[in-house]
């Protein structure tokens, strides 16, 4: 096939009738967004479990490089005052 007929290939996330946030649920080929929203609207949410629909251009997704985790998200260790652990509770506090 010729590569300047091929549709894109778009990721598809669905917001759940009980959730706050979308989640990735798969990917699909079509030849636009508005296609894309369709196609993800026939395939994923065929028991009228999503409330809203977000396609993305896979292309469009700039993602870190797995290689690199240790640099990337090692900063956070060294940041204690993000991480509550030294605060004492009272003992009526049961549920945090």
């Amino acid at each position: 096939m010729d590569n300047r007929k091929r549709w894109p290939l778009w990721e598809v996330f669905i917001r759940g009738k009980h959730g706050l946030s979308h989640k990735h649920v798969g990917s699909l080929h079509a030849a636009d967004a508005d296609m894309a929203i369709e196609n993800a609207r026939d395939v994923y949410t065929r028991r009228q479990e999503g409330i809203s629909i977000w396609v993305v251009e896979s292309k469009d997704i700039a993602a870190s490089d797995p290689k690199l985790n240790d640099a990337m998200f090692e900063p956070a260790a060294d940041k204690v005052y993000r991480h509550p652990t030294f605060y004492d509770l009272p003992d009526e506090l049961k549920h945090i």
